[in-house]
């Protein structure tokens, strides 16, 4: 018993040493490659998705890590964390513009720029870098590459911080910093063959095979260290966006936040003013969970939110106050301001777009128009309430008066006394005084044709 005790635990052992052989070259000698893709806009996701694949490239002490880039730009925040990460990495980064179609624009010239490799499939284009500010000013960018011609102090501070950022990361690797420049000064852009003429990459290649086999001994110096490239013959370890991030990627967006903020705040104030309507409440709830979600992976300005906040509240208050549409004036202003300052834009950023917020302003703005007109010609009308109301108006007796019984007017039953003398069931009266709960009320003749309910004519 011992016996097999003995050699079913040094089979198991034998076993384990078996399994930690085999999985210690992928480990310790690097010989594989990671490759991450960036495809599509930069935002705080990618940012986390490329931050990690270079943590994994590093842990698993891979030869390389390559991303395959596709983006027409992103957010400046998040751009330079992926930078600081690339320039920071224990081992090569190599940025590939592909495949054949590709480009990298804006912030996409900044991260290729910062790649220790950087390389471009035939067909892809990169450049476009001029700085954007959404909702400012967007001058035309400068025949030179002096910012002499720009009017704002801001722009220029801009435009200038933009190009020295840029410029530092192409002289770094030894690529030609002067293009690099003029991409973001005039926003020019170059196809994979003269960005390859012009020493603004290293390489042009048809895809991630030829690539690897065109690294395969390159060495790059880094951080005080050589590192020679093994990726001929290397294993490729993809590391793909997960189900959730790309989830979470599509609501990362300004419009997408804003249209959801709106969403959550009319939702949650209708339920509010309306308790008896559970589904407004809940799609708001839903909805401010999300808007949530995708203004924490933004950079959201707290002011904007405040903003619009704020509009909602003046379009409510100004339905239940009379002040003649001023609230309502002050909300449309505070409204177009929140949108305009909701996303807090870098050089680089984008917001909210301008049509997609002028034309909800104009639909909030409308509808509640629509409602305060409404509100107003209901307080222009007399008032009418109490025991008024029924004065004059035409009954049906239920039980017959004599004098007293029961009348049926508008759904209820009331108690009344007859002026005019018994009266039978089916007959019609009209109500002409109300005491308390105890109605008044004297006979219509039968030539007097009138709806029950309804309001007797004059007596002439």
């Amino acid at each position: 018993m011992k016996r097999g005790l003995r050699g079913l635990g040094g089979a198991f052992l034998a076993a384990l040493v078996v399994a930690v052989l085999a999985a210690a070259p992928a480990g310790a000698t690097g010989d594989h490659v990671v490759v991450a893709t960036l495809n599509g806009v930069i935002d705080p996701i990618t940012d986390r998705y490329l931050v990690n694949a270079m943590d994994q490239a590093a842990s698993t002490h891979a030869t390389a890590l390559v991303i395959a880039l596709d983006t027409p730009g992103g957010l400046d925040t998040s751009m330079r964390d992926i930078i600081k990460h690339m320039l920071a990495a224990p081992l090569p980064v190599v940025v590939f513009v592909s495949p054949s179609g590709a480009r990298a624009a804006s912030a996409g010239l900044y991260i290729t720029e910062a790649a220790d490799i950087a390389a471009m499939a035939p067909g892809t284009n990169i450049g476009s870098a001029h700085p954007v500010s959404i909702g400012g000013t967007n001058p035309v960018p400068n025949a030179s590459a002096s910012p002499a011609a720009a009017t704002d102090i801001e722009t220029i501070k801009i435009e200038n911080d933009a190009a020295a950022y840029v410029r530092a990361l192409a002289t770094l690797h030894h690529r030609n910093a002067d293009w690099a420049e003029q991409a973001v000064r005039q926003s020019v852009n170059v196809p994979a063959d003269d960005a390859l003429r012009l020493k603004v990459v290293d390489l042009e290649t048809r895809d991630l095979g030829t690539l690897l086999d065109a690294l395969d001994g390159r060495q790059v110096p880094k951080g005080g260290q050589t590192y020679t490239l093994r990726t001929a013959n290397a294993a490729i370890q993809t590391i793909n966006l997960s189900d959730f991030d790309r989830v979470l990627q599509a609501l990362v967006d300004p419009n997408v936040a804003y249209l959801l903020l709106l969403l959550a705040i009319i939702g949650i104030g209708f339920w509010v003013t309306h308790p008896g309507l559970v589904l407004p409440g809940v799609v708001g709830v839903i909805a401010a969970f999300l808007a949530a979600l995708s203004l924490f992976n933004l950079p959201t300005n707290l002011a904007g939110v405040f903003l619009i906040v704020t509009a909602v509240v003046l379009f409510i208050v100004d339905i239940k106050a009379t002040t003649h549409g001023v609230l309502t004036t002050g909300g449309i202003i505070a409204f177009v301001l929140g949108g305009l300052l909701l996303i807090d834009t870098g050089f680089l950023a984008e917001g909210v777009n301008l049509s997609l917020l002028v034309v909800s302003v104009l639909l909030i703005a409308a509808v509640f128009g629509f409602i305060l007109t409404k509100v107003f010609a209901a307080r222009r009308r007399p008032y009418a309430a109490g025991e008024e109301t029924l004065v004059d108006r035409i009954g049906i007796v239920r039980e017959p008066l004599k004098p007293t019984g029961l009348v049926f007017i508008d759904g209820a039953l009331w108690r009344a006394t007859s002026r005019s003398g018994e009266v039978p069931v089916g007959a019609a009266v009209r109500v002409v005084a109300v005491r308390g709960l105890d109605l008044s009320v004297d006979a219509v003749a039968p030539s007097r044709s009138v709806e029950p309910g309804g309001t007797a004519p004059a007596t002439p």
